[in-house]
This record gives C-alpha cells, structure tokens and sequence, in this order.
C-alpha cells in the first residue's frame, strides 16, 4: 500500500493507504475524503477532482498530458505548477508519502 495524505482547505489531513494501480482520485473516493467529488467517475472529462501538489512531488510525478491541461482550465483556481487531477495520477510505490491539498471548492 502507498500512503497519500490529502489535506483540506482548513488543514484538515487525510492520511489513507491506497493500492498502487489504482488512482490518487480513486484513493480519496474509496476511503471517503471530502472534497473529491469525482463527478466524471475518472473519465478526465471534468475538473472536480482537483488539487494541489505539494511542490516537493511535483517534479515525481508524470507530466500532465493535453487532455489533463485542457480539463484544468475549468477547475477553481487552477495553479501552474501545482495543480493536477487526481484521476490522472496513477498510484505507484514511488508516490508513498504524497501530499495534496483541495481547493476551497471544485469547479
């Protein structure tokens, strides 16, 4: 298991263990952290899975792709570097100790 902590706009953290193969959306979802709501079920057809990442695991992830880019223009507040979508995000062993954090609100 891979642990990922979602922390909430009021610094709430959420430190869950999620199965690699699985997606940092799917892990939210499966273990109940508001704030992802997921609308499009991981398809990279909305934005409400949106977040910030920490800016130590930016450069340890994969680039977004132009789909993912494109989908970002609709989140809230969307940030340059940091933001990404949670259903993009593959969950490997190399992301154990991943940090997010949500936006005030999804889009």
């Amino acid at each position: 298991m891979v642990s990922i902590t979602y922390v909430e706009v009021n610094g709430t953290a959420h430190r869950v263990e999620v199965a690699p193969g699985l997606t940092v959306m799917e892990g939210a979802r499966d273990n109940g952290v508001p704030g992802i709501h997921a609308d499009c079920g991981g398809a990279c057809a909305c934005s409400t899975c949106h977040v910030y990442v920490a800016a130590e695991w930016i450069d340890r992830l994969p680039p977004r792709d132009e789909l993912e880019q494109d989908m970002l223009e609709f989140a809230w507040e969307p940030d340059a570097e940091r933001s990404r979508l949670t259903c993009q995000i593959k969950v490997t062993p190399e992301l154990d100790g991943l940090i997010v954090t949500l936006p005030e609100r999804q889009a």
